[in-house]
């Protein structure tokens, strides 16, 4: 059926890109040389002091004397595990609150294992693949928001015969299972949460719901098409990975791998180089989604992904108001939003681009903050800048405009992001995935999930992926977590000083750098840190998706999980296991901070899972509560 083929089948996003638009090899030996004997003594001061060394003021022990301070962890580390099932430490219970499919109305149609639902059944019920997520307290009520990234097609179509689709109604199910949910949650008399069907706040923000498009590439000739000739009123959104939320109470939802949605009735047709540069093409990963809406035919409809790619804010306190694509905050895979406000009142937004050898990003808002004051403006108007990592321990921001970046307007430089990153030379980063800041100090951490091709092929856009700086390892597939802080504790200053918080490894396979860092080791080793999140207590929480074989060089890491680190002493405890085939992901907490909440997305991708509901049934992404059993605090 139309480029509903095997080969995108068992294969990732980003190998799917590179298999439709493969990247050069690297052959500059004298540039390579020069970066390996670079890194060589790079990685021996990051090896001797565990990614873990002291920066500035801050109060880092060293690996031997984090045993002997007292500790901030309120649990014992967990073993690894390959159960097909939830695994939290002794005192702390796990419950699903909600799955894919669950009716927000009562009106709705239950779950039905053997087809899967249909467009009508999906589009009233709760999206797939959870991603991020956030509660706000909306005076006695609970909302929740959370991202719905994808869906898995052969679980999704698994009523198939080859588990593809065969009807249009079919395609519609897969697109409806996108986007976002909004939902009222509330905790039952025994202490259970669970959606409030029917609440007036409950919501579902698909691939089809109208847009108001924002900042400076808004009403550009790049974002108009034959349906919105005026290129304000994009719809839809969806491959919606991280989050971030604001003081004024808005969600931030951030579109990530847009580009495989997109496809071309004639196959032969040529995309721009400025959609290649994101990975469009005239093939798609299997969705379908040009053969129901022509917007997805890049050959009739060539600007519609310029309208795809933004960070989106969304009022989940109004069900009936158009969501936000923030063109100011710029185009490209967006991992999450992280918000900080300055101490001057400026927003800055940390932002990073989850591909192989691409950017992280900063905003900084022109206008100030003020509670009850106007806030719209201040996610349109401002500067964004692209991160360049020096090997020093020195950093600095540089800006992205029109002269910086060779570009016509600011509107281009929002819409060929990645293009403008390249042109400054900013660093190329192993998949900057999430970014968090810590509530107690001014720094900043980001997941650089890992990097296969890191020192053995450039980018998309062609720059050059040293093994050198935050990036040290060539074919990196464990992953780091890299920490900077601003220049005099300013969020806005250009300048910061970086360091590697841990480098995920396998000590037990691997006596190198590739073992981790000093503060990894057997009882809590992982790979390919994704999510990251701080709780009020300044506790950083690290999510994995990365590789849960757990054979050869990922021997002993299990499935994928969580674990909580402490920023002053390095030291790092495994704190939940998800079940089989799984991605731990999003994470947030009730208003009363007694309940953390976390997504389980894709169980079973592989078909070998049937959580939660056991037996035959069909595995299903879910929103899972996981509580103190002594009723305390959980962040």
């Amino acid at each position: 059926m139309d480029k509903n083929t095997d080969t995108t089948e068992e294969i990732s996003f980003d190998d799917f890109d590179e298999q439709i638009n493969p990247k050069p090899e690297e052959n500059d030996f004298d540039r390579i040389l020069e970066i390996a004997l670079t890194r060589r003594g790079l990685l021996k001061s990051v090896v001797a002091v565990g990614g873990v060394a002291t920066l500035g003021s801050l109060a880092t022990l060293a690996p031997g004397d984090a045993q002997a301070a007292t500790t901030r962890f309120a649990f014992e580390s967990i073993d690894a595990n390959t159960l097909d099932d939830i695994t939290v430490p002794q005192g702390y219970s796990a419950q699903v609150v909600t799955r894919w499919g669950d009716p927000l109305w009562s009106d709705g149609i239950d779950f039905d294992h053997a087809t899967r639902g249909s467009a009508a059944s999906q589009v009233t019920s709760f999206g797939d693949n959870i991603d991020g997520m956030e509660v706000f307290a909306h005076g006695d009520k609970t909302l929740m928001v959370v991202n719905n990234e994808y869906t898995n097609r052969k679980i999704i179509w698994g009523n198939r015969e080859e588990g593809k689709y065969e009807t249009n109604d079919d395609v519609l199910k897969g697109k409806m299972a996108h986007g976002l949910t909004v939902v009222e949650i509330a905790q039952s008399d025994s202490g259970e949460w669970a959606i409030v069907v029917d609440s007036p706040y409950n919501r579902r923000v698909t691939p089809d719901t109208v847009m108001q498009m924002t900042g400076p590439a808004a009403g550009h000739d790049l974002l108009k098409t034959s349906a919105d000739p005026d290129g304000n009123t994009p719809l839809g959104t969806y491959n919606n990975c991280g989050n971030g939320s604001t003081p004024w109470g808005t969600y931030l939802a951030c579109e990530e791998n847009f580009n495989g949605y997109f496809s071309a009735a004639d196959e032969a047709h040529k995309v721009s180089p400025e959609l290649k540069r994101y990975g469009v093409s005239s093939k798609d990963w299997g969705y379908g989604w040009a053969k129901v809406d022509d917007r997805f035919d890049v050959s009739k409809e060539p600007n519609e992904p310029n309208r795809h790619g933004y960070v989106v804010e969304i009022d989940p306190r109004k069900p009936d108001a158009a969501p936000k694509k923030r063109s100011a905050l710029g185009r490209f895979k967006h991992e999450n939003a992280e918000l900080v406000i300055n101490h001057d009142g400026r927003v800055v937004v940390y932002m990073g681009d989850d591909e192989r050898g691409e950017f992280l990003y900063r905003f900084v808002s022109n206008g100030v903050y003020a509670v009850g004051a106007e806030t719209d403006s201040l996610l349109e108007d401002g500067k964004l800048y692209a991160a360049k990592f020096h090997d020093t321990g020195a950093g600095e921001w540089l800006e992205l405009n029109p002269e910086t970046s060779g570009l016509a307007s600011m509107a281009e430089v929002c819409i060929h992001t990645r293009l403008a990153a390249s042109t400054v030379g900013a660093t190329t980063m192993d998949r900057p995935e999430w970014v968090a800041a810590n509530p107690k100090a001014p720094e900043v951490y980001c997941a650089l999930t890992n990097n296969k091709n890191r020192g053995i092929k450039p980018n998309a856009g062609g720059d050059l992926t040293p093994a050198v700086g935050p990036n040290p390892r060539e074919k990196n597939l464990y992953g780091q977590v890299v920490r900077w802080r601003p220049n005099g504790g300013d969020h806005t200053s250009n300048g910061f000083a970086w360091d590697l918080f841990v480098m995920a490894g396998n000590p037990k396979i691997h006596s190198d750098a590739y073992a981790g860092s000093a503060n990894v080791n057997e009882a809590n080793m992982f790979n390919s840190p994704d999510g990251l999140k701080f709780d009020s207590n300044g506790m950083l929480w690290i999510q994995t998706d990365g590789n849960y074989t757990n054979a050869e060089e990922f021997e002993g890491h299990g499935n994928n999980q969580m674990l909580a680190g402490d920023p002053a002493t390095g030291e790092l405890r495994r704190f939940l296991v998800g079940p089989n085939e799984c991605e731990v992901t999003g994470c947030t907490w009730s208003p009363d901070k007694r309940t953390m909440f976390i997504g389980i997305q894709h169980p079973g991708e592989r078909g070998n899972s049937h959580w939660p509901e056991g037996g035959d049934a069909v595995p299903r992404s879910a929103v899972v509560a996981i509580k103190r059993d002594d009723g305390g605090l959980v962040g």
